[in-house]
């Protein structure tokens, strides 16, 4: 056990599917896994492992922004010995041909700072995904019938921006969405040599101003995590 997962050692498999909302992991272990237990409900964010296709899987809620991504893709990696991460949340579109529903592959991650920009000093490293997890989700994604795509996304701890020229900056070099914690994710998995990747659903523009309703959020969005576990295991 950790401090945050109250897991024993071999309840966690080498693959793990992120979700923000322990609901949706949930959700996502009871729709998606077979023998889906669950192992751990520390300050209740969820964990369960079950298999998928004969592969073993834990899915386990991550919380909200980079400090919580954080916390537990650490643990994860540290203490458990988790192999491959991927981040299934939503986000925020920022292109107009990024449409409600969409799905968005990020291969890079922008952002202003994540928890550990402060051992990077002056250096502006740039966290990026797993090429094999990535290519392997692009495979993947031909078999959904929503929208795909696949570029950069930005990583911001800050849900209320008051940023709008920030925001146009990103929109005007092509980011595709907004989220609050792939850039972290990212930075983790190249320090510990292990494998990740961020898959998002559009659940809101902030061109447009659509948004779906948070029980769409919590309970929706099969698509992308076909594409995960597709993905992990190809």
């Amino acid at each position: 056990m950790t401090v945050h997962i109250g897991a024993e050692q071999g309840q966690i498999a080498e693959t793990v599917l992120m979700p923000g909302d322990p609901y949706r992991a949930r959700w996502v272990a009871e729709n998606f896994l077979e023998d889906a237990k669950l192992v751990h409900e520390v300050r209740g964010m969820f964990g369960f492992t079950g298999n998928w296709r004969g592969n073993r899987v834990s899915i386990q809620g991550a919380g909200m922004g980079m400090p919580s991504m954080s916390i537990y893709a650490n643990e994860l990696i540290r203490d458990f010995g988790a192999k491959t991460l991927i981040r299934i949340g939503s986000c925020g579109g920022m292109q107009d041909h990024v449409k409600l529903r969409d799905v968005v592959i990020a291969m890079t991650a922008t952002t202003v700072a994540t928890p550990s920009s402060t051992i990077f000093r002056e250096l502006n490293f740039s966290p990026c995904a797993d090429y094999s997890l990535l290519a392997a989700a692009v495979e993947a994604a031909k078999n959904v019938e929503v929208g795909v795509h696949v570029g950069g996304i930005y990583s911001s701890d800050t849900f209320y921006d008051e940023r709008p020229d920030l925001n146009k900056e990103m929109q005007r070099h092509g980011i595709l969405g907004v989220e609050m914690e792939a850039a972290e994710l990212y930075t983790l998995a190249n320090r510990y040599g292990v494998r990740a990747l961020g898959i998002m659903t559009v659940s809101d523009h902030l061109l447009t101003g659509e948004a779906l309703p948070s029980d769409q959020r919590e309970k929706t969005f099969g698509d992308m995590v076909e594409i995960a576990l597709n993905a992990a295991f190809a």
